[in-house]
């Protein structure tokens, strides 16, 4: 006869308790997180802001209830939408991450840490919102940046040792985690209330990663983050009105995460948290590029002056790449929606190498039916580079390689041209900040007029006057 499982009640994961510790208890004082979550703040905005153009955004926004206004509630930027602290985060959200153009952290799993900022500036400007109208202090900007620093510094950490993508679960558990925890923080939970939002986290269904990868990708992945966001706004919510968490839900034999889900591994860690992520994420500043093509766009326009009047002419193209580009996206074949081209190495090189530029409308119907797009897809071939591949796991390199060689059929060919890093990694933040700065410009002025584009930079490029600033004033700047 077997013996009896024991229902003891454990002591919660160690991960669960080590993160709300770092939530609760870790001072940011480094001033580099601190600007750079400003700069991150501005350029995640900005993504939202030019979103906001597609319909195919824009028609999931709003309330569920069409018409609903909540008193107080959290202001959606760039539209006139008040809303409850979940839907909010949905909605921003779904902007910030629609055209695949904020930030990213590349390691073992691949990610956008600033998706967390639909529900930390929504429950912030909630929050806010509610204590000014009851005559309390309300939050400032400051915590807002804190808490990006925290939900990327959970996000990232997570993900340098612990490869989600390779059990087909989705990198959004991950935003879904630090959301959880971040905004229970921010809302004045406790402890033991952070730690029981955190196993809630756990315990919901993961997305699979089917909607980014073929034959089935889709748009779901530009709004998979906002769902996970707002997700853990909602768990978060549950916390704090007392709902109990599951201490093991990690761990726990044949039931608990591990077992079912992660091949009954335990999560690695490479190092203590701090806010190492937010001072090495990687900004998109030029093009809205999947990350892992970055560098081989940056090739293709470099190469695009040489090679503009000769496309014809051209017998093949060699991409020398590392193994995460060729898992998800190399790709041949047709390509079948935005969402299936922006996730495609041979056709954002291809838009390159064509135009000389890329945008968010490259990966439109419009653009994509251009018949010289396919004609150089089908000519191209990836090839792993080893080191290419060691480099990008390399914590003190995180390179994202690429390097493209145009052959003629006449039998010449142009250099091969190897960009090592991107426009947006920390080693070229001296050339990146000031490009991310008119990015942000250019799309402040997709939606607003030159004096509240004015007050809105007047209030956001200075780190003192912006960390000082209530949430709620901050958001009513962008209020259309």
């Amino acid at each position: 006869m077997e013996s009896p499982i024991s229902n003891a009640r454990p002591d919660p994961d160690k991960v669960l308790v080590n993160i709300a510790d770092y939530i609760l208890n870790h001072t940011i004082d480094s001033k580099e997180a601190l600007s750079t979550a400003r700069y991150c703040l501005l350029d995640t905005l900005g993504c939202g802001l030019e979103a906001l153009s597609y319909p195919a955004c824009t028609k999931l926004l709003g309330p569920i209830v069409p018409g609903t206004i909540v008193p107080n509630g959290a202001k959606v930027p760039g539209t006139q939408f008040q809303l409850d602290p979940i839907q909010a985060a949905f909605n921003i959200g779904a902007m910030i991450r629609w055209l695949d153009f904020n930030d990213t952290w590349l390691a073992a799993e691949w990610g956008h840490p600033s998706d967390n900022l639909g529900g930390i500036l929504a429950v912030g400007d909630w929050i806010s919102r509610n204590r000014a109208a009851s005559g309390k202090p309300p939050i400032t900007m400051k915590t807002v940046l804190e808490g990006m620093i925290k939900a990327h510094e959970i996000q990232g950490i997570l993900a340098l040792e612990n490869s989600f993508n390779r059990v087909g679960l989705d990198h959004v558990v991950l935003v879904k985690l630090a959301s959880a925890g971040v905004c229970t923080w921010l809302m004045g939970g406790t402890r033991d209330e952070i730690i029981a939002a955190l196993s809630q986290a756990f315990v919901d269904g993961q997305a699979l990663r089917t909607y980014r990868h073929a034959p089935n990708t889709g748009s779901r992945k530009s709004w998979a983050a906002a769902d996970a966001t707002s997700r853990g706004v909602r768990l978060a919510l549950f916390s704090l009105k007392g709902e109990m968490g599951y201490p093991s839900v990690l761990s726990a034999k044949t039931w608990g995460f591990y077992d079912v889900l992660f091949k009954g591994k335990e999560f690695k860690f490479q190092r203590p948290f701090g806010s190492y992520v937010m001072e090495n994420v990687l900004f998109k500043i030029s093009f809205p590029a999947e990350f892992h093509a970055q560098t081989s766009v940056e090739c293709a326009l470099m190469l695009h002056p040489k090679v503009a009047g000769r496309l014809d002419r051209v017998d093949r193209i060699t991409i020398r790449t590392h193994e995460s580009a060729i898992r998800i996206i190399d790709k041949k074949g047709p390509l079948h929606n935005p969402a299936d081209r922006d996730h495609c190495i041979q056709y954002m090189t291809a838009v390159g190498l064509i135009f000389g530029n890329l945008t968010a409308a490259d990966y439109e119907d419009k653009v994509a039916s251009d018949p010289r797009i396919d004609a150089l897809r089908e000519k191209m071939t990836c090839v792993e580079d080893k080191q290419f591949s060691a480099d990008y796991l390399d914590p003190e390199k995180r390179s994202i390689a690429n390097a493209v060689q145009i052959f003629f059929k006449d039998g010449s060919k142009t250099e091969e041209v190897v960009v090592e890093y991107p426009i947006g990694h920390r080693r070229r933040r001296t050339d990146g900040i000031p490009l991310l700065i008119e990015k942000f410009k250019t799309n402040l002025a997709r939606k607003f007029p030159a004096r509240q584009q004015k007050a809105i930079l007047g209030a956001s490029i200075d780190q003192s006057r912006l960390e000082s600033i209530p949430v709620h004033e901050y958001v009513d700047l962008y209020v259309i």
